[in-house]
């Protein structure tokens, strides 16, 4: 068997007689606006989209920002680079960054207890300023010769992504600001050579974001998840439309062939017919 094969999945499925609260990640939310169809595919009957291959880049520029601002959570100091940037805050020292941090296992969570659904999700970075307001960060790496700016339209996810973010400490009784930053760190390539090193340019982005949309999503997800129907798909899904393409032209294949076994079997006999009147015409 593949590696690369995808089976079935038979554990954390919801299940619409369950009494005990079902928990959803941020990418889940992110995964029902994009399209509805794959949402209840993976999360009712366990059939989730191809994986993708790991960004290890982006894993440890991720993994270097942390310790980077680590340092100065340690000794609650301003970053040089919030510094340049005006931003009057320090990282957060708190006992739980860690626990938020991990996205996989624990990450920060809020019970609804209106549709009974956890959701949760794992921040890189909360800064606090002297007003003792949370600011989320996000951290991102790309690398490009253009402007970094959060306007290109596939971003959206980005935008969503904060806000989640920004929601789950609200509902945690936390003071949150509405402006949440990106530390956007881009790959430089207008070097000579690599020369054993990858050097970057670093930007933060201001983003002030608005939560009102997410509960009424939740709510939307609760009513998807406990339809028996399979519902339609999203209407930008390229995972659907590749299937249902699939699906179109294995169709019209199996036709072609049955029409082609078709004529092979009037050859054949036709053949048998000529045979028949050469030996005994």
């Amino acid at each position: 068997m593949s590696k690369y094969y995808n089976p079935r999945r038979t554990r954390n499925l919801f299940d619409p007689n369950a009494t005990e609260p079902f928990r959803l990640s941020r990418s889940k939310i992110d995964l029902f606006i994009q399209c509805p169809r794959c949402f209840y595919l993976d999360v009712r009957l366990g059939v989730g989209r191809p994986a993708s291959f790991p960004l290890t880049l982006n894993n440890a520029v991720d993994t270097l920002l942390k310790k980077e601002f680590d340092i100065h959570r340690a000794e609650k100091t301003v970053h040089p680079l919030m510094k340049s940037y005006g931003i009057d805050a320090v990282p957060l020292q708190d006992s739980r960054m860690e626990e938020w941090r991990d996205a996989l296992r624990r990450g920060i969570s809020f019970h609804d207890k209106e549709n009974n659904l956890i959701i949760r999700g794992g921040v890189d970075d909360v800064w606090v300023s002297p007003q003792e307001e949370l600011i989320i960060v996000d951290y991102k790496a790309t690398s490009k010769d253009e402007e970094i700016t959060l306007d290109d339209e596939w971003k959206i996810q980005y935008k969503r992504q904060m806000e989640i973010y920004q929601w789950l400490f609200k509902q945690n009784k936390f003071k949150v600001s509405d402006t949440g930053y990106f530390v956007y760190v881009n790959g430089k390539t207008d070097k000579k050579a690599l020369d054993g090193k990858l050097e970057f340019d670093v930007t933060i982005i201001p983003y002030k974001g608005n939560t009102d949309w997410i509960p009424k999503t939740i709510s939307k997800m609760k009513t998807c998840l406990m339809d028996g129907r399979i519902p339609k798909a999203g209407e930008e899904c390229d995972y659907c439309g590749y299937v249902e393409s699939l699906g179109d032209v294995m169709r019209g294949n199996a036709i072609d062939n049955n029409e082609k076994g078709k004529n092979r079997n009037l050859k054949s006999e036709t053949k048998g017919e000529s045979t028949k009147e050469t030996l005994f015409g």
